[in-house]
């Protein structure tokens, strides 16, 4: 089989597509033909070195963290999947591999695709949804009735958070470019804000939940929005944070953390059509490198960039 690796952390020059010989899944584990992978910026974060205490030193590496496929084999004590199955996920942070011909990864860290949901939607679900369903529903335990403000709401993890709110019966009011704001308004943001003109930290406004999914937000801007009684959900989980969390519990660093229980309510959304990601530009695996490249060096193309493998 195929995939992209790197042999060292650094820069997009580092990345390969190379052959590689595929492994059994383990116990617990399931091993999935891809048809589509979805780029993440979590991607070149992983091969930058970024969560390199969690990575370790063994390599090559494989790239990839959210994909579509097929089952092709079940390792011991598998019960939620058998051979056959479609199903979507995310691989694991340590191993990676989602951008190749095929990837193992937790049985947990998977759920079956609807078959209303194509292959190359469901791929896009992933590290999104799940993130923007750590936030809100584990950390923030969003109510109905709620009121939500997501800065960056146009961005994968923005778009998905809208929707998981609305869901759940929630207010959003958001910021993001001004050319993304007829989108947005589409999916139930009902005050937006130009981030180029607006100062949030003037605002009047005060939330429940204040969710950061453009990495962006000063932590003293969230906290004034969320108000005494609101908490502030931040994507940029630095150890800086992390400790002064443990001062004020109104700050919510947000690490993506998959689980069962997620991904299944995640594939009922998606089925049920209230949950969907754009989908911007989609290329082969052997292009996949220089659209990676070209994303982790700013190009903007307004959705999720596919990369089509099977």
């Amino acid at each position: 089989m195929r995939r992209i690796q790197y042999y060292q952390y650094g820069g997009p020059e580092t990345m390969k597509l190379e052959d590689v010989t595929p492994e059994k899944p383990g116990k617990g584990e399931v091993a999935v033909k891809v048809t589509f992978a979805a780029i993440n910026p979590i991607d070149w974060k992983v091969r930058n070195g970024y969560l390199k205490m969690v990575t370790g030193k063994v390599f090559p590496r494989a790239m990839g963290s959210d994909f579509s496929g097929i089952v092709v084999a079940v390792g011991p004590g598998v019960t939620r999947f058998k051979t056959g199955d479609a199903v979507f996920g995310l691989a694991r942070i340590k191993e990676s591999g989602a951008l190749g011909e095929a990837v193992i990864t937790n049985e947990g860290f998977l759920a079956k695709k609807p078959d209303t949901v194509s292959f190359n939607d469901a791929a896009c679900l992933g590290t999104p949804a799940v993130t923007a369903w750590n936030g809100l529903v584990d950390k923030a335990g969003l109510k109905r009735g709620q009121s939500v403000f997501i800065n960056g709401c146009a961005g994968a993890v923005g778009e998905a958070a809208v929707q998981i709110a609305r869901m759940l019966g929630a207010t959003v009011s958001g910021s993001c470019s001004a050319e993304a704001m007829p989108r947005v308004r589409d999916l139930g943001v009902q005050k937006v804000f130009d981030y180029r003109k607006t100062d949030l930290s003037a605002l009047r406004d005060r939330f429940d939940v204040v969710y950061d999914t453009a990495a962006a937000m000063p932590t003293a801007v969230g906290l004034h929005l969320a108000g005494s009684r609101g908490v502030f959900l931040d994507i940029d989980p630095t150890p800086m944070k992390f400790l002064r969390s443990l001062f004020n519990r109104r700050l919510k660093p947000i690490v993506c953390t998959p689980r069962a229980e997620i991904l299944d309510a995640i594939a009922d959304a998606a089925g049920q059509g209230k949950l969907r990601l754009p989908i911007a530009e989609t290329v082969p695996l052997g292009g996949a490198i220089t659209l990676i490249t070209a994303l982790e060096k700013g190009r903007k193309i307004g959705g999720k960039a596919l990369v089509a493998v099977g």
